[in-house]
């Protein structure tokens, strides 16, 4: 409205302002000297003045005008660009089918008039001719798969929507389920079998305990018990009031543990009676003002005095009522749990998982397996990792499926367990299957009802041995990162996929493979500064498109925001879009199939080649007899690139050398053979059954350094021992690899 009045303003001025200028120049040229006509200069030159402020005023308003109509036409003409691609798209896919219609047409024409081998020769003349042929023949070969996918997505996306506007939380849902079964067996073991009921009332008991004590929405209690029934319950009992949890790794202690307690900033500690001695080695460490309770076994009521200020969870929660607690404000998008990274690449990182992400994880990969209620789900991972505590115990909490636990896996008994507990539907990671695939057979080997297996992790070297070894009918092998938004699964069987993209359809789920640097992940840009797509069999880095709101597409992040930047890549297709960048080299095949590649900086060059570690580790354990291998490269000097070494666990030296070189001779190029061994005497597992590296890789060679046993590889390609005086000619490169 104000711009409209000082245009108008300045369109009644405009007249005057050009006759103020002509009479200047009229009296300055005859008039000068009368002093009348002087002084209406003057007045005539203060109005021009007053003319030329208003003009500069209307200017700025023009200016500032024009801008918003600039932008208004570029966001105009970017809407018009986004219909105009979405058109072509759906043209594209039309002509397709209309073109596949008259092919078949003409086909079917030629068979009923000329006879089955003109109808042939027609048919591979219309493809021949056809640009666009191999479109046919990848939308035949991944037709199902593809459409099954999109069911499964479109059912996935109606649940999270309704949940949504019901503005739904996890204890919500899960109570739905408590109503509808409430002596359904939701969470057994060894030594516990809870219906949902009693999951139920033991977090209404933790919940109101906590609430008596003070603490409220947006307090944070750290969690740290072992795999049991009271974990599920306390972590739901937490948020029923708001309190988020860290689920913090049973297996830390000292630093570790101390950094996972202070990153996330909580202001009281929940731990078992199993972790008193990691706890009180920290305790000193942790701010005056936070709170300990410690949660005992059900036989042992009594408090150790090893941290005397710790309160005694059991007895209050004896005393607490099982009623559900008083009504707190909490919502959909709330943060729910924190739920740290594995930590194989430095100390763990506290990732932010709401309530939304907990639902869709839950649901993401119920859908997509097509997982029923009546399934029985068996997981010997930890419940304080995603794997474990959403994707199987999601099954239960979420849709009201019975899990079974146990409080550490065990190779030898997993199948056994999984017929004991009937068992319909086992859950791996990491190297556990191989870690089965070792034992010895067994008569549980086949005696199971398990009819489909996921996880991520199962190598595809070993694959087909483990499935027809144990009579697996499905694997599902997804990829995903706790903390990230690109998440895949491979659900029809194909081997060492580990997801896909579809090729026909690949806008439906955004994600995508980006060309980048292997050593440092940094994607490799064109000349517009925006990033570009690897071809199918290219390796690439993994993304995810970043939709703020959308749970599907959402990046949480960590609680550390300077750690959650690192994982944003801007300006990816388009300037002011983001993507999560996984860090994960991936390649896709022409079909749409995702193989893991390596991660980045892992991938290493040796005789101007280059290695992927996950690929020698994979061939390395295999002949080794499916030992832990871990390989990486290092430096040796005066030569270019980093040499391959693998390290081995190896406690009993049964590792026959001089038949591992041969063998490993037969199944890796020279480049990729480590040129360096070392015997590991013990490993250094993760919680979600990762070897850690980065130790090993930083120790190096040294044998001044490295206590275990170390071999190197000659000229003739076997293995000898690496002595200081090796070591030394290595150096002054008096030995050449």
């Amino acid at each position: 409205m104000l711009f409209r009045k000082v245009v108008r303003f300045r369109r009644q001025f405009l007249p005057f302002y050009m006759f103020n200028g002509f009479l200047r120049e009229l009296t300055h040229n005859t008039l000068l000297d009368n002093d009348v006509t002087r002084n209406v200069v003057i007045n005539i030159d203060n109005c021009a003045l007053y003319s030329t402020n208003l003009r500069s005023a209307t200017n700025t308003a023009d200016h500032q005008h024009r801008q918003s109509l600039s932008l208004s036409y570029r966001s105009l003409q970017q809407r018009k660009r986004q219909r105009r691609e979405r058109f072509l798209v759906i043209f594209r896919y039309f002509c397709a089918t209309v073109a596949f219609a008259l092919t078949v047409a003409c086909v079917v024409y030629t068979l009923n008039t000329m006879g089955w081998f003109f109808a042939l020769l027609a048919a591979i003349i219309a493809l021949l001719l056809t640009r666009s042929w191999r479109w046919f023949y990848i939308a035949g070969a991944t037709a199902k798969r593809d459409l099954t996918a999109l069911w499964a997505y479109g059912k996935l996306l109606r649940y999270t929507k309704r949940r949504e506007r019901l503005n739904n939380t996890v204890a919500d849902v899960f109570e739905e389920n408590v109503q509808a079964h409430p002596d359904k067996v939701a969470v057994v073991s060894d030594t516990q079998r809870w219906t949902f009921r009693q999951v139920n009332e033991h977090a209404n008991r933790v919940a109101n305990v906590l609430q008596a004590q003070g603490y409220q929405k947006g307090n944070v209690v750290g969690l740290l018990l072992e795999n049991r029934a009271e974990y599920v319950a306390t972590w739901l009992g937490l948020s029923k009031i708001g309190i988020i949890t860290p689920l913090i790794n049973t297996n830390l202690r000292g630093p570790s543990l101390l950094h996972s307690i202070t990153v996330a900033h909580c202001n009281a500690l929940i731990y078992g009676e199993d972790f008193v001695e990691a706890v009180a080695d920290v305790t000193k460490d942790l701010p005056a003002d936070m709170a300990l309770f410690q949660f005992n076994n059900e036989n042992n009521n009594t408090q150790s005095d090893a941290i005397k200020q710790a309160k005694n969870l059991n007895t209050l929660l004896t005393a607490a009522s099982v009623a559900k607690p008083g009504k707190t404000q909490m919502g959909h998008h709330d943060k729910l749990v924190y739920i740290y990274t594995s930590g194989t690449t430095g100390l763990p990182k506290a990732a932010v998982i709401s309530h939304s992400r907990y639902l869709f994880i839950a649901a993401g990969i119920h859908y997509t397996m097509g997982f029923k209620e009546d399934d029985t789900f068996y997981t010997p991972l930890p419940l304080y990792h995603t794997a474990g505590g959403i994707m199987c115990m999601g099954q239960a909490v979420v849709f009201g499926s019975t899990v079974c636990i146990r409080k550490k896996f065990s190779a030898t008994n997993y199948f056994a367990d999984c017929a004991k507990f009937n068992a319909t539907i086992g859950q791996y990671i990491g190297e556990m299957a191989r870690y089965i695939l070792a034992t010895k057979p067994s008569e549980y080997d086949r005696a199971h009802r398990v009819r489909l297996m996921f996880g991520n992790g199962l190598r595809p070297q070993i694959w087909p041995q483990f499935v027809e070894r144990f009579n697996i009918a499905k694997v599902g092998e997804f990829y995903g990162a706790t903390e990230g938004n690109a998440n895949i699964m491979n659900h029809d069987n194909t081997v060492g996929a580990i997801g896909f993209v579809s090729r026909i359809l690949p806008k439906v789920y955004p994600i995508s493979i980006i060309r980048a640097d292997p050593d440092t992940g940094e994607p490799i840009r064109n000349k517009d500064g925006l990033c570009e797509l690897c071809e199918p069999n290219e390796p690439g880095v993994f993304i995810g498109k970043i939709v703020k709101g959308n749970p599907s597409r959402e990046f949480l992040g960590y609680v550390d925001a300077k750690a959650s930047a690192k994982k944003i890549v801007r300006d990816v297709f388009k300037h002011g879009d983001m993507a999560f960048l996984s860090g994960d080299l991936l390649v896709a095949d022409e079909k749409g199939y995702l193989y893991f590649k390596d991660r980045t900086g892992d991938t290493f060059r040796w005789k101007g080649e280059n290695v992927s570690t996950s690929e020698v580790e994979a061939q390395v354990s295999n002949v080794a007899g499916y030992k832990d291998t871990v390989v990486y490269g290092v430096t040796i000097p005066h030569t270019e690139g980093r040499a391959g070494m693998a390290a081995i666990y190896d406690p009993q030296r049964e590792l026959d050398l001089d038949v591992f070189a041969a063998n490993l001779a037969k199944v890796l190029p020279t480049y990729a053979r480590p040129q360096i061994l070392r015997l590991l005497t013990k490993v250094d597992l993760t919680g979600t059954f990762k070897l850690r590296k980065v130790d090993l890789q930083k120790e190096g060679y040294d044998p001044n350094v490295v206590k275990d046993e170390l071999y190197y590889q000659t000229s003739k390609g076997r293995y000898e021992r690496l002595t200081p005086s090796i070591y030394e000619q290595l150096q002054r490169n008096e030995i050449r690899f």
